[in-house]
């Protein structure tokens, strides 16, 4: 979603390259205020800081998702740093709770050890031109196109060029990914996803359906954040070191809980 001019700003991950973690961040970090400023409007553009998990937000600008410094990355983000996919996402979609569609770039940067150490995103609101799409649509062809399920890219967007990095092609529009703006957002997000997945109520649940639940949130990255298996704990109504025997016997560490 840049334009040409704002694609050349952005410093490829290879040119960052035998950098440390906080060197990389800093030089993102100057480039967040001008970046934002250059793009297609309305954008926000947030520098994550990966080793600080789950506060994670050191730069914004534009207030498109209203989340500010020290807030938490999105559960999608979480996800991919738990898995260690480190490829590129360029042009997604994705959609905001009050209805809005957002079209988002993710570039990820690693450090001189090859951990991951940044997340460069733009999230840009492109539902005027979702709106005017199927305007457009329902007035030439008598219905609207963008209800199938592969949406169509925005007119005038263009597709962001990372070089000296993997990119993964435009996805389709991926309504689940949420942007919390408190730790205890995005625990309640990831908890609720979690006990979903298994679909059965909490309260009848088995113990393998517990250890489901725990599998699910250690997939999606749910235990890197500070105080989680307290909070699974309450979520599952069983004990911290139960949470913990759980994630043993998933590792193959542990003996097997009751």
């Amino acid at each position: 979603m840049e334009s040409v001019s704002s694609s050349s700003m952005l410093p490829s991950p290879a040119e960052l390259e035998g950098m440390d973690a906080e060197c990389v961040n800093r030089v993102l970090a100057l480039l967040v205020a001008p970046l934002q400023a250059a793009v297609l409007q309305p954008t926000e553009v947030v520098l994550h800081d990966l080793r600080r998990i789950p506060n994670t937000v050191r730069a914004i600008a534009g207030a498109v998702t209203g989340r500010r410094v020290g807030d938490p990355p999105t559960d999608k983000l979480l996800e991919r740093i738990a898995a260690g996919e480190l490829h590129h996402e360029i042009g997604y979609r994705s959609q905001l709770p009050d209805g809005r569609v957002l079209q988002s770039t993710t570039i990820i940067y690693t450090d001189a050890d090859g951990r991951p150490a940044a997340a460069l995103c733009l999230n840009t609101d492109v539902s005027a031109w979702v709106s005017l799409r199927s305007a457009l649509d329902r007035f030439v062809l008598g219905h609207d196109v963008s209800t199938l399920p592969a949406a169509s890219t925005p007119p005038a967007a263009s597709t962001p060029s990372v070089p000296g990095g993997p990119a993964r092609p435009p996805a389709a529009a991926r309504q689940g990914e949420s942007f919390p703006r408190s730790v205890e957002e995005l625990c309640d997000v990831l908890v609720d996803a979690a006990i979903s997945s298994v679909g059965v109520p909490v309260e009848r649940m088995r113990k393998e359906q517990k250890l489901q639940v725990v599998a699910e949130l250690e997939r999606r990255g749910f235990f890197l954040v500070k105080q989680a298996p307290e909070t699974a704990a309450t979520a599952l109504g069983v004990s911290r070191f139960t949470i913990y025997n759980y994630l043993n016997e998933l590792s193959g560490t542990g003996e097997e809980s009751a």
